[in-house]
């Protein structure tokens, strides 16, 4: 083979093998810049995973807190409601009151008899002396409101009772009325707290064709409710600061008068 022909095949050989070279290092850094997109697209995506993964601890652990005071708020108020009855319970149950518990609903059932004289709504001395103790009880509870619900037998008043009473919607309504205002103007209970309700013969606790179970009918009912029924704020809103007046700002014209004749 003459020595050019040889020559020339080298250098073409050569040609080749660069080309297959730069085209091999142009395919490497293709799939090298390809992966190291793939590899930075995961690492934005870890890095957004783990942005949102601390983002949901933190809003469990605020929610794991605020169910951990929850969790003590209901605690505390089942324990105040346990101290309540158990204090009622104490200090009033006899035979002539009765304490019933329902979702969070104390009610204390007075008879009439202890409260106030056949037909009438002024209250007795044993009445008020009764009330005085559960008015000290619910100064312990100072946010629970109170409702005051009168009721009466089924047996119609025939004729218009000394204090004027002539059925026993106003018989009924007429004694919680009394009960409030000694709650509120002798025994101290915030009016805020307090409300009172005529509820006449339509809620009865017992059948009515008997004397016992008609006395057990004429009674005032006080309803403690539960702390989701909270009374108002009972303080007395602050008052807002009145603002000296500026020394130098000018006095306000005197207004006119016109002469009287």
């Amino acid at each position: 083979m003459p020595k050019s022909t040889w020559i020339f095949a080298s250098i073409l050989s050569a040609l080749v093998l660069l080309s297959i070279g730069w085209l091999q290092i142009q395919s490497n850094n293709r799939a090298r810049a390809q992966a190291e997109a793939r590899a930075a697209e995961a690492a934005s995506r870890q890095a957004a995973d783990a942005s949102t993964n601390a983002a949901l601890a933190a809003e469990l652990l605020v929610a794991l807190a605020r169910v951990a005071e929850l969790e003590e708020a209901v605690a505390l108020a089942e324990k105040a409601q346990v101290g309540l009855e158990q204090q009622m319970r104490g200090e009033l149950e006899s035979r002539d009151v009765t304490i019933s518990e329902l979702r969070g609903r104390l009610t204390v059932d007075i008879l009439d008899r202890i409260l106030f004289p056949s037909g009438e709504a002024r209250l007795k001395p044993e009445g008020e002396a009764l009330l005085g103790k559960v008015a000290s009880i619910l100064a312990k509870y100072p946010d629970r409101a109170v409702q005051i619900v009168g009721h009466t037998d089924n047996v119609p008043i025939r004729s218009r009772t000394a204090e004027g009473f002539t059925d026993n919607w106003a018989l009924s309504a007429g004694r919680a009325v009394s009960a409030v205002r000694y709650l509120t103007e002798r025994a101290g209970v915030d009016p805020r707290r307090l409300s009172a309700v005529g509820a006449g013969e339509y809620r009865p606790i017992a059948p009515n064709d008997t004397a016992e179970g008609r006395a057990r009918n004429r009674r005032i009912a006080i309803v403690v409710l539960p702390e989701e029924f909270a009374a108002p704020d009972v303080k007395p809103p602050t008052p807002v600061p009145t603002p000296a007046p500026d020394p130098a700002a000018p006095a306000a014209p005197e207004p006119e008068t016109t002469p009287q004749p």
